[in-house]
């Protein structure tokens, strides 16, 4: 069965279609999902397209449809640990729906009928994309990029690291806001749109999961990076670099 390769930017997702050799094609439901193979790796790739509905629409046809036997989703996320900063990557341990409130039924945070408010991830593959995320870091960077890429985004020893990532269907821009996750959620690194979504269907459906995030800025009014142009020269390249590290090793 394949893996499943989940983007959350159409930039990421068009970079590993170019880097595959594609055996089918299917188009629904807004979606288009490329069978094939990527340094010798059966998957299927696609674009998820944005926040937890949209998420959980895509890998619900993943596991019903496609048969996949594993999830990796990756994309970009803002800081909400003040240690990260642009480039740095994320290896999602637990992942929360920092939207979901039912109070006073049940916690905060608490996913209703599951029980759990922190969604772990796979932590064998876990281990595996943090080591690959730290060779292609290490290594692979230079290779991928142009210096003046690297010094525009200051791309200079990025690191990487394994910590909560919280979803909802937010864009968080204001310190407040961030300060207020850091606060209801201590041991969360970064915040996004879609991955915990991703997580609790792949748990209902015990389809083992990751998530491996690129930092594209601070999540709060500080953020000075253009983000359309770090997914399209950064991004984009991270995500390849990884699964290739991952993959081809």
């Amino acid at each position: 069965m394949p893996i499943a390769i989940m983007s959350a930017m159409s930039e990421e997702n068009a970079a590993l279609v170019e880097a595959m050799t594609i055996s089918d094609t299917v188009e629904t439901g807004q979606r288009i999902y490329h069978r094939g193979t990527l340094w010798n790796q059966d998957v299927v790739v696609v674009f998820s397209h944005w926040g937890k509905v949209a998420a959980a629409s895509t890998v619900t046809y993943l596991i019903a449809n496609m048969k996949v036997s594993e999830v990796i989703f990756t994309g970009v996320a803002g800081a909400v640990d003040r240690g990260l900063k642009v480039g740095d990557v994320v290896i999602g341990s637990n992942l929360y729906q920092h939207d979901m409130d039912a109070r006073p039924i049940i916690r905060r945070h608490e996913i209703p009928l599951l029980g759990q408010i922190a969604l772990p991830s796979d932590e064998h593959r876990r281990q595996l994309l943090l080591t690959a995320t730290q060779r292609f870091l290490a290594t692979g960077i230079t290779l991928s990029l142009p210096r003046e890429t690297i010094d525009e985004f200051s791309l200079h020893s990025p690191q990487a690291v394994v910590a909560g990532i919280a979803s909802g269907d937010q864009f968080i821009s204001r310190k407040a806001a961030v300060q207020d996750l850091r606060e209801r959620l201590p041991d969360v690194a970064c915040v996004e749109m879609e991955g915990a979504a991703v997580a609790q269907v792949c748990l209902e459906f015990d389809i083992p999961f990751s998530v491996v995030r690129t930092i594209s800025d601070s999540a709060d009014e500080a953020a000075g990076v253009d983000f359309p142009k770090f997914i399209q020269l950064v991004a984009r390249k991270y995500s390849l670099g990884i699964l290739e590290n991952l993959f081809a090793s």
